[in-house]
């Protein structure tokens, strides 16, 4: 089925129509950010590059940008008001993973299992630590950084979203891989510019120019991951497409991230 024989539909039209796929997409959505936030996060990752030589950045960075690729399909697909709906869910999908982490590092442990040493594998070597000190090192957040993390994901999202959907109703539709990546060139400049200034700056070690240096490392890296995938955005939103059976344009949608969805 071509875009020649879909439905054209309004905003507000989609966010009162209820769709086969919509919330099969944001359970994945939500899944993809809470895990690259619990897993990802915690690990610096270390690769060789060719011409480059030794590489090191954040492991949440290789899935983390697929949740602003089911952003764009879902705006795309579906509309600014159901994509605004799915960033909140995963807003406080996030937070209550947050606290969640919070209640079970710091609740007091059994003495026993705290200081009870574990032997774990990493790169082929032998580490041994308490479990206590352990499960901290992987699952405990300072502040600052869950704060930075919550502000830069809520604000990076809603600017990804808004631009895409107002960028399609100028091209008529048309574009979509100029859309998706200059969406995620302004949503992911705003997630790593307040990011690692909110997280880092000040702290120790945490020069103005690193801070610099890690905001455009991974602007860069999540830009380039969105192009690279492309191909894959194009056949996903042509599938949902054609099975919904309509093309949301965000013509008539306030797009104040706060306004009220009257959906049914």
């Amino acid at each position: 089925m071509s875009d020649q024989h879909l439905s054209r539909i309004h905003g507000k039209a989609g966010a009162r129509r209820h769709f086969r796929y919509f919330d099969y997409l944001m359970v994945a959505f939500v899944v993809i950010l809470l895990l690259s936030n619990l897993i990802g996060a915690a690990k610096q990752a270390q690769i060789e590059l060719p011409l480059v030589g030794t590489f090191t950045f954040g492991a949440g960075v290789l899935f983390f940008p697929i949740s602003y690729i089911i952003g764009d399909v879902m705006t795309e697909v579906y509309g600014y008001a159901n994509a605004r709906r799915c960033i909140w869910a995963g807003f406080f999908g996030l937070l209550f993973m947050v606290l969640m982490s919070a209640v079970v590092v710091y609740i007091p442990a059994n003495p026993e299992w705290a200081i009870a040493s574990a032997t774990y594998t990493i790169n082929g070597q032998q580490v041994t630590a308490p479990n206590q000190a352990a499960y901290y090192s992987i699952f405990g957040q300072t502040p600052r950084i869950v704060l930075a993390s919550l502000v830069a994901f809520w604000a990076g999202e809603f600017v990804n979203s808004f631009v895409l959907a107002r960028m399609k109703v100028m091209t008529g539709g048309k574009y979509l891989w100029m859309r998706t990546i200059g969406s995620t060139v302004f949503g992911e400049g705003v997630d790593s510019a307040l990011f690692y200034p909110l997280a880092f700056l000040g702290a120790p070690g945490f020069t103005p120019e690193l801070i610099i240096t890690l905001s455009l490392t991974q602007w860069t890296i999540k830009t380039l991951w969105e192009a690279v995938l492309t191909p894959f955005t194009y056949l996903i939103v042509g599938f949902l497409k054609r099975r919904e059976g309509v093309d949301v344009y965000d013509d008539d949608v306030d797009f104040s991230p706060f306004a009220k969805t009257d959906a049914v």
